[in-house]
């Protein structure tokens, strides 16, 4: 009997893949364990980004390209051995660029022993060898690309070899990064820097080319799954863990709270049976709602005590109670005040600096690309007001800790993880 009341696949494509789970080897609630338990068959390609490394959180197998990085003692990626296949002897990081490095280069090898390509061919071959007759599946197809090398194979940097590149977004209150810098000389992983728009533009040109690289290799994909006849009753969605700056503000890499880190795609194909009209949905979504929304497509009752809401009553028009703003937050990471709690609704955000205090207003409609910090503008009074009421409600519950008398609480503490994070 086939379980899941919408065809035979859930499928999510992931860029950017590297949501940790470190050192944990189980949580409350798990995506692949809980679809399993539903009676799909689960497996997950590409950058899982846990440790320990092997852990499977539910999958039944897992096919991991990780970077190069090596968490567990005598651990090696299913890409690297595969590699070692295709070109014995070879050096698969030959290209030369680290995991984190903001420097561009094309790639040195030939197209098809990119990781990207890799990750790409075994969705195709799983997909291929799939009996639809058998379990519904959920597959994981996680690309670790655009994320930094910037390493795309040179046909693809061609498509952009004429293309206007923006130059950087450059707000009125980054000044303090303001000062050029030589590439050469700083670290070649430093998160903030003004190397000059050239030096952006053509990171970025090497980013997009990325892009259009795992473009392809999604196409191929769902080639495959039209070539089996599963793609009108498939569920996928496609998304990213977190952006890149890409020199705006002369910040690179993530973890900060603007627009270029913190605004992912959100694409959603659904069934052809649940006769969802294509379009853009303005609500405030985040990954947090793609474990609700593929139970509920799975017919799996939803934990009440999960934060996300499923998508599927927003894209038939049916919810009338959907979240206000969406919540984000980073701990300290490269410098002692990057550690805050945003706000947003796309429209306005409003991010709180918890180590110093530091407010910024940012009105995403007028002004998208954050040059201004409104949060001293007189006009902006009010809604600074509002906001800054609706983070004290937020952060209200985990006590005097983070809101005291009413006012939010400047900590000297970086907490590390959340309250709910499971221990060992």
């Amino acid at each position: 009997m086939y379980i899941g009341c919408h065809g035979r696949i859930i499928l999510i494509f992931c860029i950017h893949a590297k949501t940790s789970s470190y050192h944990i080897p189980k949580y409350k609630y798990e995506m692949p364990q809980m679809l399993k338990d539903a009676g799909y068959y689960t497996f997950g390609i590409g950058k899982m980004h846990w440790r320990p490394q092997r852990a499977k959180h539910g999958f039944e197998g897992t096919l991991l390209d990780e970077s190069g990085r090596v968490e567990d003692e005598n651990f090696t990626s299913d890409y690297r051995q595969w590699f070692q296949t295709k070109a014995p002897g070879k050096d698969p990081d030959v290209t030369g660029i680290g995991w984190n490095d903001r420097a561009a280069s094309i790639y040195k090898l030939p197209e098809n022993l990119h990781p990207t390509y890799w990750t790409g061919e075994m969705a195709c071959e799983l997909i291929s060898n799939y009996d639809p007759a058998g379990k519904p599946l959920f597959l994981k197809v996680s690309f670790a690309r655009p994320h930094s090398p910037y390493d795309p194979p040179q046909k693809y940097l061609d498509i952009y070899k004429d293309a206007q590149i923006p130059d950087p977004a450059i707000g009125e209150w980054c000044d303090k990064y303001a000062k050029k810098l030589d590439s050469e000389k700083v670290a070649k992983n430093a998160p903030y820097g003004n190397f000059g728009n050239e030096y952006a533009r053509n990171s970025k040109r090497h980013y997009y080319a990325n892009i259009t690289f795992i473009d392809e290799q999604i196409g191929r994909v769902i080639q495959t799954l039209k070539k089996k006849g599963m793609y009108d009753d498939a569920l996928i969605v496609f998304v990213s863990d977190h952006g890149d700056m890409m020199g705006d503000h002369y910040h690179w890499r993530k973890t900060y709270p603007y627009e270029g880190s913190t605004h992912v795609p959100y694409i959603v194909k659904w069934p052809a049976a649940d006769h969802i009209a294509p379009g853009k949905i303005d609500a405030p979504v985040g990954l947090r709602d793609i474990l609700p929304t593929f139970l509920d497509a799975a017919d799996v009752t939803i934990p009440a005590d999960m934060d996300g809401c499923s998508l599927l009553p927003l894209a038939k028009g049916t919810e009338t109670n959907w979240r206000k703003y969406l919540d984000l937050e980073h701990a300290t990471c490269y410098s002692d005040d990057n550690y805050w709690c945003a706000l947003t609704d796309g429209k306005i955000k409003y991010v709180w600096r918890i180590h110093t205090g530091a407010e910024e207003l940012f009105d995403l409609t007028k002004d998208p690309q954050e040059l201004h910090n409104a949060v001293n503008d007189k006009k902006y009074k009010k809604q600074l007001e509002e906001m800054r009421n609706e983070m004290i409600r937020h952060l209200s519950e985990r006590g005097e800790d983070f809101v005291k008398d009413g006012k939010l609480v400047v900590r000297e503490k970086t907490m590390l993880y959340g309250p709910n994070y499971p221990r060992k």
